[in-house]
């Protein structure tokens, strides 16, 4: 027999969607190597931004075409719903009514039709990673997919119990060899208590290791390349809310000091919590999230700024050089979610990155009719922001025995390339010049031009290029876009060399370089694109 709930928000809640914000675990930002299919913003009509489209969601007018109640979709009526007036998706399990979002799609209608009347959960992943869609598309919920086949042309509509809710999707299978698993002891003093990790390999000294302490929970997590090995214990007894980590890099061995507030011998170190001592691929482990501080805010230019936030006492953070965070926040009832890159507080930190830096550096252009950026400009100092830990899957191995590091920005597109910058003047001895074609407007929006004019005159093996495409009558550098000719006269390949290519900006931007890079002969493993 049919099942029909007529109160959309008590079922809603029974189904009981994750409110964890995008990307989920099964997925992660992709920073992609080769010139492969990007997303690429259309203009949107008046009156169709994101924060309209958040206003009619909100409207109270049935999105999904069921008048409030929800189904269970069926692969023979998911494929029904395959045209522009009548667009129906679904991405990780559930569908998705999307046809009065086609106008308000920065991608434009053609991206959202390639997941017409199927599973667009891969699609989604390739572009969409840091977009919370759970939040921005709740109103569009037609269902879930059965996994029983079709027998007939309707589908059912979904009997539900509120012990029938959704669980995130399945981590992945641990890596095949079990003796590879890092592994966890711990030891204690009346004051202390110590936990290492044996990760039994060697580990990278550019940061791998987060740690948060807060209300007696650990939550610790570290990197190895692709995998990802976690902590989680709510511990036996209080502890003060600060810790310290301590890393033998060359044996792969990380050890973590947390203060007792009270002196004694503890009987065990605690109980675990959800996905304790569990080594997955890191795309299946989704974004954890502490409030950071606002402490200052430093104008770079006349719309962008770097937002210093402290990390909380208890979380121990560094991300690593081409790794971003996601900064979250509620706006207006829903769920915004956006990608950035740290960068350091200097083109020329005054000294090497440390594990144990408690401040973050976040270089923003704020957008006047955008979004997030506006409502992050308005935080008062002292007030919290949500922040990520690191994400990414940017790797410095490809950077051994390169000669000839070039850096291609457009705009923001500068963040990734501040510290690759001062990676390798100070640490890639084998590079011997890097260049940076930083490409803008004007000139007034160029970032950090003072500092990077100072390092150019001070070290001869860095280079700038400033290329504008609206430049005053007085601008004498170069003018133009990117084209083919540009980067032929700039990206030299003198014989003997290897070269290695970061592009970051625009997603138009970024699809244009790739694909002159690829017609001036630079492989796949000669280019890496920073995309979100």
């Amino acid at each position: 027999m049919l099942r029909f709930i007529q109160n959309w928000s008590s079922f809603h809640n029974m189904l009981n969607i994750p409110n964890q914000s995008f990307p989920a675990p099964s997925s992660q930002q992709r920073v992609s190597p080769s010139a492969q299919s990007g997303r690429n913003k259309v203009s949107l009509k008046p009156g169709h931004s994101l924060m309209d489209w958040i206003r009619f969601a909100k409207s109270g007018k049935d999105l999904t075409g069921l008048r409030g109640r929800l189904m269970e979709v069926t692969q023979d009526e998911l494929q029904k719903h395959n045209k522009r007036e009548d667009c129906w998706t679904c991405i990780r399990g559930m569908v998705y009514n999307v046809t009065p979002y086609m106008d308000y799609h920065p991608g434009g209608e053609e991206e959202l039709m390639k997941a017409a009347g199927i599973d667009g959960t891969d699609l989604f992943d390739q572009v969409h990673r840091w977009v919370n869609y759970e939040s921005m598309l709740k109103e569009c919920l037609v269902g879930r997919m059965t996994t029983k086949s079709a027998t007939a042309s309707k589908a059912i509509i979904l009997p539900l119990s509120p012990a029938a809710g959704l669980a995130p999707p399945a981590a992945g299978p641990p890596p095949p060899n079990k003796d590879s698993q890092p592994r966890y002891d711990w030891f204690q003093t009346d004051a202390t208590v110590h936990l290492a990790v044996y990760t039994k390999r060697k580990i990278s000294s550019s940061g791998c290791v987060t740690v948060d302490l807060k209300a007696g929970i650990l939550r610790l997590e570290v990197l190895l390349g692709k995998l990802s090995y976690m902590i989680h214990l709510d511990l036996a007894h209080e502890v003060e809310e600060n810790v310290s980590v301590h890393t033998a890099f060359s044996v792969g061995k990380i050890q973590v000091t947390i203060n007792k507030q009270t002196r004694g011998k503890w009987t065990s170190l605690g109980q675990p919590l959800e996905f304790h001592n569990t080594f997955i691929c890191k795309k299946n482990r989704g974004p954890f999230y502490r409030d950071c501080t606002l402490v200052s805010k430093m104008e770079v230019t006349h719309n962008t700024h770097v937002f210093r936030l402290q990390l909380p006492g208890g979380t121990v953070m560094h991300v690593a050089v081409g790794k971003h965070v996601y900064l979250k926040a509620i706006i207006e009832g829903t769920e915004i979610v956006r990608p950035y890159t740290p960068v350091d507080q200097n083109m020329v930190p005054v000294s090497s990155s440390s594990s144990h830096e408690s401040y973050l550096y976040l270089m923003i252009k704020v957008y006047p009719d955008g979004v997030f950026t506006p409502y992050l400009n308005s935080l008062q100092m002292g007030e919290n922001i949500s922040v990520s830990g690191p994400e990414g899957t940017f790797s410095l191995r490809p950077l051994r025995d390169v000669t000839h590091l070039y850096l291609l920005a457009g705009g923001t597109g500068f963040t990734p390339m501040v510290r690759l910058i001062s990676l390798a003047l100070r640490e890639v001895d084998t590079i011997r010049t890097t260049k940076l074609l930083f490409f803008n407007k004007q000139e007034e929006d160029i970032l950090w031009r003072c500092q990077l004019d100072d390092l150019a005159a001070n070290d001869e093996r860095f280079q700038v290029e400033y290329i504008l495409s609206e430049p005053s009558a007085s601008w004498t550098g170069r003018k133009g876009r990117v084209d083919e000719t540009l980067l032929n006269d700039l990206l030299l390949r003198p014989h003997g060399s290897k070269c290695y290519v970061c592009v970051c900006g625009p997603s138009a931007f970024t699809e244009q370089t790739l694909g002159l890079l690829k017609q001036l002969c630079f492989s796949e493993e000669e280019c890496h694109a920073f995309k979100g």
